[in-house]
């Protein structure tokens, strides 16, 4: 697997606030993006930023206690095979598996792995 940083992802509080804020730094959220749960704008260079709500992330991640861990990165995959084997990898390692993989209600095969410092990387891969 060739690391490839895809997205940003950060966790907020108050969408409206977040995106505010971003627009102010030049992200290009589309228009009704302060009532959505979930937004993505291009930062360049094939890379995203992501906002997800609170909400967003107790809803598949119900354990989430949301002091720490409010930014990570994902890493695209090429298959969903890709995802369970570097995870597998990553934990066989001695990382600590956060998420198994799974299979996602919004279509991609998912898992979550931290870093040394506790921050997560999440791997993933569309699924079919």
């Amino acid at each position: 697997m060739t690391f490839q940083i895809d997205v940003v992802g950060i966790v907020v509080a108050d969408m409206g606030a977040a995106v505010g804020f971003y627009r102010r730094l030049g992200v290009g959220f589309g228009e009704g993006a302060e009532g959505e749960p979930h937004v993505e704008a291009a930062l360049g260079g094939g890379v995203r930023l992501a906002l997800d709500t609170e909400g967003t992330i107790l809803s598949f991640h119900p354990e989430w206690k949301g002091g720490t861990g409010r930014m990570g990165l994902a890493c695209r995959c090429e298959t969903a095979a890709e995802v369970d084997a570097k995870f597998e990898e990553l934990v066989g390692a001695g990382y600590r598996g956060e998420l198994k993989p799974f299979d996602a209600f919004w279509g991609q095969r998912y898992a979550t792995v931290l870093d040394p410092d506790g921050n997560g990387v999440d791997l993933y891969a569309a699924l079919g």
